[in-house]
């Protein structure tokens, strides 16, 4: 596996030295923001995660290689770049073999933290159920990775652009713990309570952390959801933001816009509809979970 992995000297450093390792996506860079705020984005995630006794390691694919902590230069390199290929699972292989730069999703992500011995990883939102899935059946990758890659995501539920409902029950079809940290209900993204209660909640970090290892020690495969909400005072209004998405859903439909495109540009248009309120949003959530993905990932190994 070295022949495809490449550590970064600061991840190496932290695993020679004990110190728990928390991943990162890169396609919320390259995909999921306008540069120059992407990039500021992620330094300072990383250090949040830094501060928070973890070392981060954001995730990409570059010249072969799957890369397990970015360089600065790189953070900006996947920033302010055109053309760099969205990486989800089947597309992982293709992308490494032709050398071409790709930026990892969810699903992918996953996988490279567990081929890095890496059990932690902090983003925004995750992929999941798309609205209309009964007419085309647009399920996103990221939920069948759960099922099969041992892996606990720290992120604000679900993105408020998908059928929450359905993704749910996907999760739970797929035997996926999802656990609500501070919240009996799952998180919305950009609202913090979507009003579907969960299964498992906790106010303690520590609880959390002991049924994660529990978990996989019981032999118990696959990955693990850790629902954070949004900060209440960066959340936005459910009525407000519903309605938003409801127009950039239809726009959506009326160009064509399908597959992995539709994430994107959902979240462009909602951003242009927000008046950018939504990337603040954004902004804010990624950080508050990578705070609470630091502070759980010491926790696990403590």
């Amino acid at each position: 596996m070295n022949k495809y992995l490449a550590l970064s000297q600061e991840v190496k450093d932290g695993i020679a030295k004990g110190v728990p390792i928390v991943a990162l996506e890169s396609t919320i860079i390259s995909h999921g923001m306008p540069y120059p705020q992407n990039v500021k984005m992620a330094r300072e995630v990383e250090q949040i995660i830094r501060e928070n006794g973890a070392v981060p390691a954001t995730i990409a694919i570059v010249d072969g290689k799957i890369k397990i902590g970015l360089s600065d230069d790189e953070l900006e390199m996947f920033g302010s770049s055109k053309g760099i290929a969205k990486v989800s699972r089947r597309d992982l292989a293709e992308i490494v073999a032709s050398k071409r730069l790709g930026a990892t999703t969810v699903a992918t992500t996953m996988i490279a933290a567990e081929l890095a011995g890496i059990k932690f990883f902090v983003t925004g939102g995750l992929g999941g159920v798309h609205r209309g899935w009964e007419h085309n059946l647009d399920i996103s990758a990221d939920l069948d990775e759960f099922a099969q890659t041992n892996v606990a995501v720290v992120c604000a539920g679900a993105k408020s652009i998908l059928d929450l409902p359905a993704t749910l029950e996907y999760l739970e079809t797929k035997g996926v713990p999802v656990i609500g940290y501070k919240t009996k209900n799952l998180p919305a993204f950009f609202c913090r309570d979507s009003g579907l209660p969960l299964p498992i909640s906790s106010d303690d970090l520590q609880h959390i952390a002991d049924t994660i290892k529990t978990k996989w020690e019981l032999g118990l495969k696959g990955g693990v959801v850790v629902a954070n909400p949004i900060p209440e005072e960066y959340a936005l209004d459910p009525k407000y933001i519903d309605n938003i998405i409801a127009n950039a859903v239809q726009e959506a439909e009326e160009k064509g816009v399908v597959g992995k495109n539709i994430t994107p540009f959902l979240l462009g248009k909602i951003v242009e509809m927000t008046g950018g309120k939504s990337l603040e949003a954004n902004i804010h959530l990624v950080k508050n979970n990578a705070k609470v993905g630091a502070q759980l990932a010491v926790s696990y190994f403590s």
